[in-house]
């Protein structure tokens, strides 16, 4: 099992590098990049200014930027090289820890990621400790008490909860309770006036402003885990085991939490490393809808500006954290099935 872990591990590397050289090459030939909006600002300020005279646009089809200019844009945001060597060389500076800098606000890639960790990271965890806080002894239940009212009233909840988007629901939780009944903040993470708070009154600021998001982030990983830990725990009930277990003594409680349970909790197991994401990625529809400046809305803002060398670096941490995720489901099932071998 150890030599299967040490392979995934080495596997790692040569992953991540596939995975951001596709996106890397793919920023190279999407249009309305880095070096496209300097064109386009140039020509609207050549414009307002009443400069676009024909001895201006030396740069080709009206760009309203010399020759000159226009190579030294193309050093200036890497585009003057091929690629494959443009690749190689951000690779280098990767190696280093060197993320690149922004090309729309021209400071570092990290310490850009840095500032929306402690966000990213406290929505991240929260979501992971309620969903499965909460999940799996609700999926047991369920189980246990199939086709009762309990299950019933439940199975509705949990399912019109799966039916409603997070960023839906955000909207519909935004205008009730904090625009019409004023329970809750509009937005944000913190208050502005979060630095003059004392440590309770941080507290409770920081409760106020994540309970709407944080309704939104649960909503539809709830049904998905109730179900997943119900449905496997049923199987697990009616399998030929349990029949033999409770026909040698052990009552049908006791063969259900020291048998089938275990079983059940495969399935949860193999999920959780994809799971992991959601304490960097997040969700960008929920962070744009609650203005919360997490690393979601910094990626897609990143998408929209064409900022590509942050860009890059969330595709790096997300595919990272992705690729270690799936080694610790695998570890997971390992440790939850001991009849399980990699080799």
């Amino acid at each position: 099992m150890r030599d299967y872990f040490i392979r995934r591990l080495l596997l790692i590397p040569p992953t991540l590098i596939g995975v951001t050289l596709i996106v890397f090459v793919i920023t190279r030939f999407v249009p309305g990049g880095p070096l496209e909006r300097a064109i386009m600002e140039a020509q609207m300020a050549g414009a307002s200014g009443g400069e676009m005279s024909s001895s201006s646009l030396s740069g080709g089809e009206g760009s309203g930027l010399s020759e000159a200019q226009m190579e030294e844009l193309k050093r200036y945001y890497g585009f003057d090289k091929p690629a494959i060597v443009a690749y190689a060389s951000w690779l280098g500076k990767l190696l280093t820890g060197d993320l690149g800098v922004s090309t729309r606000y021209q400071n570092a890639v990290w310490s850009q990621i840095s500032e929306r960790f402690p966000i990213s990271i406290f929505y991240g965890i929260t979501t992971l400790i309620i969903t499965y806080g909460v999940c799996l002894p609700l999926g047991i239940l369920k189980a246990l008490k199939h086709r009762t009212s309990l299950d019933t009233y439940s199975s509705i909840l949990v399912f019109c909860g799966y039916a409603i988007p997070g960023y839906a629901l955000g909207s519909l939780l935004l205008l009730l309770f904090s625009v019409k009944l004023g329970w809750f903040p509009i937005g944000g993470f913190t208050s502005l006036y979060f630095e003059e708070l004392s440590l309770w009154g941080k507290v409770v600021d920081i409760y106020e402003h994540a309970v709407l998001p944080l309704i939104c982030y649960l909503v539809g990983s709830f049904a998905v885990t109730t179900l997943l830990m119900k449905n496997h725990l049923m199987d697990n009930m009616a399998a030929d085991y349990m029949r033999t277990a409770v026909a040698k003594g052990l009552s049908f409680r006791s063969a259900v939490f020291k048998h089938a349970l275990r079983n059940s909790l495969i399935p949860i197991a193999t999920t959780f490393g994809q799971n992991i994401t959601l304490i960097v990625t997040g969700s960008f529809l929920i962070e744009t809808i609650f203005d919360i400046d997490g690393l979601g809305l910094l990626g897609i803002s990143a998408v929209f500006d064409r900022d590509y060398p942050v860009v890059m670096g969330i595709v790096v941490l997300s595919s990272l954290l992705l690729l270690l995720g799936n080694v610790i489901s695998d570890a997971l099932v390992a440790l939850v099935d001991p009849r399980i071998r990699f080799k």
